[in-house]
């Protein structure tokens, strides 16, 4: 059970959606878990990049040199705006990305994220989930 300030994280982040429009508990919680996929890929590429450095190798790549604008650590620096844009882009955004990451068409990844479709409405919104799912301690 979540407590203390990581619950009181978590309720403002649900309030945001919900007086963002998104009313629907199971479609905040497919919009949130979309966001943390997409965290947790920039940080998975943080610790291969980290790794490679020690071990002077080259790292294994989530995102191609071309995709740096597709990570949490560089769009969450953007403008709302500018933001919303590369989340919305549907030929290089990050929805788009996200739902060609495997192209194994057959894995079951593929067949869950084929589906995917970002309902965050406004930019501010967006920015307002982005800055409150950075401030989260995620362990593991």
């Amino acid at each position: 059970m979540i407590t203390g300030e990581v619950r009181n994280k978590v309720d403002k982040l649900w309030e945001t959606f919900w007086t963002g429009g998104i009313t629907n508990p199971l479609t905040v919680i497919e919009q949130f878990t979309y966001m943390l996929f997409i965290k947790g890929l920039d940080d998975r590429q943080n610790d291969l990049e980290a790794n490679a450095a020690l071990l002077g190798l080259e790292p294994e790549r989530i995102f191609k040199e071309d995709q740096q604008e597709l990570r949490w650590g560089t769009f969450k620096q953007k403008p709302a705006e500018e933001m919303y844009k590369t989340f919305t882009d549907t030929e290089r955004g990050v929805f788009t990305f996200i739902k060609k990451l495997h192209s194994d068409k057959n894995s079951a990844f593929s067949r869950y994220m084929d589906d995917a479709i970002f309902m965050i409405p406004t930019a501010e919104m967006l920015e307002k989930i982005v800055t409150a799912i950075d401030k989260l301690e995620m362990v593991g």
